[in-house]
């Protein structure tokens, strides 16, 4: 069955930095694409970056040079390493299963979701 399990969030200051691993079952990771979206206070939630087809990445272009994508094959685990992050980047931080990852990373009705982990920058 389809699993995600996000962890990694917290509180960081300005600046800073913070991984984001999320643990998919086996049968979720050799399945789906996987990937990051966010939701921040009051906003919509965006597509942040994921892993497409033959291991393709793609980026929002707010979080480009800032935010890295990578998995573990062995670990059926993906990772978002975040980089100098500005309170813009405060939000919700869900991983997700099944969605568009091109150019424009978007949702589907069939997308899957992790239960979030919250980034909180000052």
């Amino acid at each position: 069955h389809v699993q995600l399990v996000e962890s990694g969030g917290g509180s960081v200051q300005a600046g800073g930095s913070l991984t984001l691993s999320c643990a998919a079952s086996a049968y979720t990771y050799t399945r789906y694409i996987l990937g990051w979206f966010r939701q921040g206070p009051e906003k919509e939630r965006e597509g942040v970056a994921c892993i497409g087809v033959y291991d393709a990445i793609n980026y929002a272009d707010s979080v480009k040079g800032r935010f890295t994508i990578s998995q573990d094959y062995d670990k059926n685990t993906i990772y978002l390493q975040m980089n100098n992050l500005n309170p813009e980047d405060t939000a919700m931080y869900y991983c997700a299963a099944d969605f568009y990852c091109d150019k424009q990373i978007r949702e589907a009705d069939s997308t899957y979701w992790g239960q979030g982990t919250q980034v909180t920058v000052s």
